[in-house]
């Protein structure tokens, strides 16, 4: 699946923004203006003044990423397709050619001074939006090991990707399925 740099780009803001809240108990982090403004820095989200940021714009985040949450445990591509529509209307997308940055020409969704939040839900709606039309939405996933809750896009070629990061819980599951088989095959043997 071919995939631009704004699409990757933007299913990355999208996939970050989930992982700030992953239900589990762990620490919220989209909870004060300090963390929304080190997600705009980090994901150099072109259009954002950072300075402008308040209590608000963490709130709308807030809003943007129970969104994301819906859509990425979505049963069907209808209630999906259902949430972008909404999400990117709300937005108020305005689509737009840009070459900034030295990045060739793309397409933003957002309207100029759009909010971050509709800057998010126009630029990663639009995002989810090609993933549902190329029929590739199975390849937006939570991570399956049990303990991990953790949002990321399969881009394998195969669709196989199964864990957020396969060094850490992947390994992990690999591990101690090893070491139960192995303690399977020691109360066998002896």
């Amino acid at each position: 699946m071919l995939i631009s740099h704004d699409t990757r780009c933007a299913l990355s803001a999208t996939v970050d923004l989930l992982n700030t809240s992953l239900g589990d108990g762990s620490p919220d982090g989209m909870t004060t203006v300090e963390q929304l403004r080190d997600f705009v820095e980090s994901h150099n989200l072109s259009g954002v003044q950072v300075g402008a940021l308040g209590e608000q714009d963490v709130a709308d985040m807030r809003a943007t990423r129970e969104l994301f949450a819906r859509l990425f445990a979505a049963e069907s591509d209808r209630e999906a397709a259902e949430l972008i529509n909404a999400m990117v209307a709300e937005a108020g997308t305005t689509p737009q050619l840009t070459d900034h940055d030295g990045h060739d020409w793309h397409v933003h969704y957002f309207a100029p001074g759009a909010s971050i939040a509709d800057h998010l839900s126009a630029d990663c709606g639009m995002a989810l939006a090609f993933f549902l039309v190329a029929g590739e939405r199975e390849r937006l996933r939570r991570c399956d090991a049990p303990d991990c809750r953790r949002a990321f896009v399969d881009l394998s070629r195969n669709r196989s990707r199964r864990y957020c990061d396969s060094r850490t819980c992947g390994n992990r599951l690999h591990v101690a399925a090893y070491r139960a088989r192995q303690r399977r095959s020691a109360a066998h043997t002896g």
